[in-house]
């Protein structure tokens, strides 16, 4: 049977052969005579787990909808998670986003391109020619609106453009005028009418 004290004489035998280290010549401690040893020790912080998430819908004071962020390992298990709101980011997960904001990106270049060659046949159509019932000198009965300059252009060029997106100047007499239409975000075509009485 082994005694209980064998694990106290390695432990000695470990001590002092450490020891014997800064003995000197003669049996004496050599570098911290009559003074006790400094040891240094050194506390590893604890580290604070974080997870990197994407979020499945908008959390407030956290962010959108889509929106990768990182939150402690805590709010994620015990909210985020439970809630649906969230999910961990996952590189599978990582691709298919890169895949999403490139196809999304194409769409966005694709939609430009189009308002981009529409306002090209606007600008190179020439004039489209408003009639309307004329009055005293220059003036006509009313005025053309959006939904006029719609439909002529429905009517010369095959194109549906929606009646919101048009900025007319107030038109009540006859001439030339210059409306906008806001076909992108990014491309503004400008349009000319021609006003004039019958």
């Amino acid at each position: 049977m082994a005694s209980p004290f064998t694990g106290a004489t390695t432990l000695s035998c470990t001590s002092s052969s450490w020891l014997h280290g800064f003995v000197g010549p003669a049996n004496e401690i050599s570098k911290f005579p009559d003074k006790r040893i400094p040891m240094l020790v050194l506390a590893q912080k604890k580290a604070k787990k974080t997870r990197k998430i994407i979020l499945k819908e908008d959390v407030t004071d956290l962010g959108k909808k889509g929106q990768l962020v990182d939150v402690k390992a805590g709010f994620y298990r015990n909210f985020l998670l439970p809630t649906g709101k969230a999910q961990i980011v996952t590189p599978g997960l990582l691709k298919e986003m890169r895949m999403e904001e490139e196809r999304i990106e194409a769409e966005k270049k694709r939609v430009k391109e189009e308002a981009q060659q529409l306002a090209l046949i606007f600008e190179t159509v020439g004039a489209f020619k408003v009639k309307r019932k004329g009055g005293k000198g220059r003036q006509i009965f009313g005025t053309v609106t959006a939904q006029d300059l719609v439909d002529i252009i429905k009517a010369q060029i095959q194109r549906d453009v929606d009646k919101r997106i048009v900025s007319l100047p107030d038109i009540r007499e006859t001439g030339e005028y210059i409306a906008e239409l806001k076909l992108h975000p990014e491309v503004t075509a400008q349009v000319r009418l021609n006003v004039y009485a019958n």
